[in-house]
């Protein structure tokens, strides 16, 4: 009949919906993981207070997701929340100029990390903002207003990430 669809289509979009969201779930963990790290690390730079401020709104984005999971009757994986936050572990390992101190090309790409994971972060919101049309249990608004604190959250950080290359990069480049 037309207008029915078969349960195994219906099956499938929940399983993948299931994973994008487990996704972007495991990526929020580890951001608010590599922002607690960094703002160990910066906590007299200026990037530092930008963090303190920018950590609960994370935690509160990620509680956001959490909420939208549970009326979607999808259940949080464990294991992609484990390796969410052993990637941000792994990372720590990458090397930055320096085998044990902190270094400015370290804050750069820790800045640049979270910027790749807001711009997730944004794209999720995005996404489910047009789900939205089709699902009565999502709100459309919500989303519209959880995408502009990401654009926001965007923008500030793109502020603090140039000046962190400018730090990085400033004797490596000759002045005109």
């Amino acid at each position: 009949m037309i207008g029915k669809r078969l349960r195994s289509e219906i099956d499938v979009e929940r399983r993948l919906l299931s994973i994008y969201l487990n996704d972007h779930l495991a990526g929020a963990t580890g951001a608010i993981a590599l922002v607690r790290r960094s703002l160990s690390r910066n906590a007299d730079h200026p990037v530092g207070v930008f963090l303190t401020g920018l950590l609960p709104e994370l935690e509160s984005d990620r509680a956001s997701l959490v909420g939208v999971m549970r009326r979607l009757e999808v259940a949080a994986s464990p294991v992609k929340q484990a390796a969410g936050w052993t990637l941000e572990k792994v990372g720590r390992l990458k090397l930055n100029g320096s085998l044990t101190g902190y270094t400015p090309l370290a804050r750069l790409e820790e800045l640049e990390a979270l910027r790749m994971g807001i711009d997730g972060k944004l794209a999720l919101w995005e996404a489910l903002a047009e789900t939205s049309t089709v699902d009565h249990r999502l709100q459309r608004s919500e989303f519209e207003a959880l995408a502009d604190r990401a654009r926001a959250q965007r923008d500030e950080l793109e502020k603090f990430r140039v000046e962190a290359a400018k730090e990085a990069f400033q004797t490596s480049v000759a002045p005109d």
